[in-house]
């Protein structure tokens, strides 16, 4: 079965896979290839999930009528 494309995962699944991808990276127990296609893979992960912050950022800045996205005072 093969892995469902970055693009369409949402925040919350693109963010489970990566870490995933990590724990198996960080145990060390894969072949050099499947460990550069895991790299490849999350390198993509982490992209599609910053893209997802930067639109949650740029909307909030829009609900809060702050460009710069900084809280208002009333919230400080």
């Amino acid at each position: 079965m093969s892995e469902p494309k970055v693009e369409d995962l949402s925040f919350e699944q693109a963010m489970a896979e990566l870490e995933q991808v990590v724990a198996k990276l960080e145990r060390g127990d894969v072949a050099l290839e499947q460990s550069i296609t895991l790299y490849e893979r999350g390198a993509a992960l982490k992209k599609h999930c910053e893209k997802h912050l930067t639109a949650a950022e740029e909307k909030i800045a829009q609900i809060t009528g702050d460009g710069e996205g900084t809280k208002p005072a009333s919230f400080e």
